[in-house]
């Protein structure tokens, strides 16, 4: 186990200090899980054992946060990205931390909420490309505009799944470390823990000292809290605390592509009640998915979505997108009892959400009003509604009876805020040409 702990380190050193690729940055993608934790840690080794002279790459460490994290795993990865900041400081390393998050209008609840969309499933798992991919893709291709190239250093193993090892057998190159990435241009796949075996990985994070200070027995506790069962169990522990690890799968919390949610209910089952509410939440989720009453009898775009036995299977309807925004606020009210500074929407995504409600011509429901009712509080958005009624009026009373007219303009003038709002001023000109053509006769 030494031994390949220790090639590997090797390997990385000798990776890190080839010539040919020397201005390529290197990106570590960190979940703060057990694999990039163990890949992080075998990096700074094998920097920290290089000469400072030598210290010339530098290396990205970038998390990504959908924004819907499990929150205990996000609690601890907060810790973790604040001591690897200050260690790489103080030891000298070009280690630096990026953090990446989904743009307003990409977020989970902007998409569901807002724009209607059904919660994702295998056949529609929009959540992946809009919340994890985007996000870090834009930070590569911004690397590679300045260095020209970089190389992205993962923690996939072979030992993990057939689908992994399939994969990485896929895209490896006989005798070369890397691999090309399949869809990110001028960039670089490396997998230097590809063949570690589970024990391994633990052993590194059991055994061996967090170089950044963190204390790992913190993860351990987090995968032995969250195990639903003892399928991927270190056989080898450092002392008589180590108890079992459990196949544990973090994620977002709001995930509805997994038939359960292993991790967190057995998070709640070892009494952490507090977080019953977020599972109850993604219940409903799954639960009210593809009941006819909820969808729309159109999808986004306008096609028609309605089967043969009359099932609706559209976006959401406003009705129970106010309904759903309700029970997102009630869960969040119940879990700040206990946890105050954890929000399960944030106020950009509220602001966010009307402006697509104002989009889409729904003035039925508004945000203000189901926050204020939920949490017995008024929000500043008074000055806005005001606003708003004067902007209908005022239209109303120039279009007179004619109401074409004045849906006409009126879908313009919300098309161009909501644009403006959410720096989607992309694609603006040809969704304007959609509106007037549809009022054309």
């Amino acid at each position: 186990m030494l031994k390949n702990i220790a090639h590997i380190i090797s390997e990385l050193k000798d990776q890190y200090l080839l010539t040919d690729d020397f201005n390529k940055p290197w990106i570590i993608g960190f979940s703060g899980g057990k694999d990039s934790t163990a890949l992080l840690q075998l990096v700074w080794l094998a920097i920290g054992d290089l000469h400072p002279e030598l210290r010339q790459r530098k290396v990205y460490v970038v998390c990504n946060d959908t924004l819907v994290e499990n929150p205990i795993v996000n609690e601890y990865v907060e810790g973790v990205l604040s001591k690897i900041k200050q260690s790489a400081v103080e030891q000298g390393l070009p280690i630096e931390v990026q953090k990446t998050i989904p743009r307003l209008e990409d977020s989970f609840w902007v998409n569901i909420v807002g724009r209607g969309y059904p919660v994702p499933n295998n056949a529609f798992r929009w959540c992946t490309d809009k919340m994890k991919i985007r996000p870090t893709s834009r930070f590569i291709t911004e690397q590679v505009a300045e260095k020209g190239e970089a190389i992205i250093l993962i923690g996939t193993r072979s030992s993990e799944s057939a689908t992994r090892a399939k994969s990485i057998k896929k895209h490896e190159i006989k005798g070369k470390r890397l691999t090309k990435h399949p869809n990110q241009h001028n960039t670089y796949v490396y997998a230097p823990i590809k063949n570690l075996m589970l024990e391994e990985v633990w052993y590194i994070i059991n055994a061996m000292t967090s170089p950044w200070g963190a204390d790992n027995s913190q993860l351990f506790q987090i995968y032995s809290d969250a195990s639903a069962d003892d399928y991927e169990c270190p056989t080898m522990v450092t002392d008589n605390g180590h108890t079992s690890c459990g196949q544990s799968r973090f994620g977002c919390w709001t995930c509805t592509v997994v038939k359960e949610d292993k991790s967190m209910a057995a998070l709640v089952r070892k009494g952490k009640l507090w977080l019953k509410p977020l599972l109850e939440l993604r219940e409903s989720l799954v639960t009210n998915r593809n009941i006819s009453e909820n969808r729309s009898s159109t999808r986004r775009n306008g096609t028609n979505a309605v089967t043969e036995d009359g099932h609706k299977q559209g976006n959401y309807t406003e009705e129970y997108r106010a309904k759903l925004l309700k029970e997102i606020l009630l869960a969040q009210k119940q879990i700040q009892e206990t946890k105050p500074e954890l929000d399960l929407i944030t106020n950009q995504e509220l602001v966010a959400i009307q402006v697509v409600w104002n989009r889409d011509l729904n003035f039925e429901y508004k945000v203000s009003d189901i926050y204020n009712n939920v949490n017995n509080k008024e929000i500043e958005m008074k000055i806005h509604d005001e606003k708003l009624k004067k902007e209908i009026n005022l239209l109303k009373s120039v279009c007179k009876d004619d109401s074409t007219d004045y849906d006409l303009i009126q879908e313009l003038l919300t098309l161009q805020k909501s644009k403006a709002l959410l720096n989607r001023k992309r694609g603006l000109k040809d969704d304007m040409e959609r509106v007037i053509e549809k009022y054309i006769i």
